[in-house]
């Protein structure tokens, strides 16, 4: 008889698994993969651990590699003396250059440093940081940057990175921060999709909405109001095959006037990444699918 799975319970003295409800053993000699000492604070944790720190993306070599502390002090704590400083600091200064002796580790470092850089500038996540080294790693190991702009591929990767993560950022905004332009980022972003085969969810307006709402430190009233129009206006078709970003503008602006939570036509187009132009065209098809009359509200 199958035993519940709320009712097993692991004896880790004994190493078994032990069914409550029938006293039936149903594994036993269980090993336990984890420390065999135990941390009540975090400081003794780290104290305890005898293992490094996680493979991090963000580093060239994902941190495996042992570093030569910058410290002029030996095991016991005292300080070195003049040769043996002189020594150190030759041997720190080799190790820095067999770190980067491939042209393989020295492209990463390069495009890692860029990645830290670009995704400072746009206030990027971490996981959105680590998202974009992973892609940028993928597409050395498939030999796509030979030959190519390192600078056009971390702006590539790092905006495949945000559409992944349903980020809304635009490749535009990516593009500010590079000497490269919009159409060579575009064409990197493209290959990585096709040979790496990475699917990313489609830009939605609700995305570009909060965002903007952020930006324009809109109430949260007007946010709301400006999704729910965004959402009507999609069941419609307006703005199929259109930038989501035009749809987000276009019912900001129309919630903000209903809302009485005043903002120019200009700050919403700059913060969705729209022109003015778009945000009139689009807000002007949204009344009309949906037949709002622009009255700000009596409330």
């Amino acid at each position: 008889m199958d035993c519940p799975p709320d009712k097993i319970i692991f004896d880790s003295e004994r190493g078994e698994y032990i069914c409550t409800e029938t006293g039936e053993v149903l594994e036993d000699r269980v090993v336990d993969q984890g420390a065999e000492w135990r941390a009540y604070t975090p400081e003794e944790k780290i104290t305890k651990s005898r293992v490094g720190a996680p493979l991090d993306p963000l580093m060239h070599d994902m941190g495996i590699s042992t570093i030569i502390d910058w410290k002029d002090n030996d095991a016991i704590g005292n300080s070195l003396d003049e040769n043996k400083r002189k020594k150190m600091m030759r041997l720190r200064k080799w190790q820095l250059r067999t770190n980067l002796e491939s042209s393989h580790d020295r492209n990463l470092f390069r495009a890692i440093n860029e990645i830290e850089r670009i995704s400072s500038l746009l206030n990027l996540p971490k996981v959105a940081k680590n998202e974009a080294a992973l892609i940028y790693r993928k597409a050395i190991e498939k030999d796509l940057t030979r030959g190519r702009s390192i600078d056009e591929f971390v702006a590539a990767s790092i905006y495949l990175a945000c559409r992944k993560m349903r980020l809304a950022i635009t490749l535009e905004e990516v593009a500010r921060y590079v000497k490269n332009n919009k159409k060579d980022i575009a064409r990197a972003y493209r290959l990585l999709l096709n040979v790496l085969k990475i699917k990313v969810p489609l830009n939605d307006s609700r995305d570009y909405i909060i965002k903007a709402g952020n930006i324009l430190n809109l109430k949260t009233e007007t946010v709301r109001k400006a999704i729910e129009i965004a959402e009507k206006a999609k069941k419609v078709g307006v703005g199929i095959g259109k930038d989501p970003g035009s749809l987000a503008a276009g019912a900001i602006y129309i919630a903000c006037v209903l809302n009485d939570d005043s903002r120019t036509q200009r700050d919403i187009a700059v913060a969705t990444g729209v022109t003015e132009v778009t945000l009139r065209s689009r807000y002007k098809e949204i009344m009309r699918a949906l037949k709002i009359n622009l009255t700000p509200s009596s409330s």
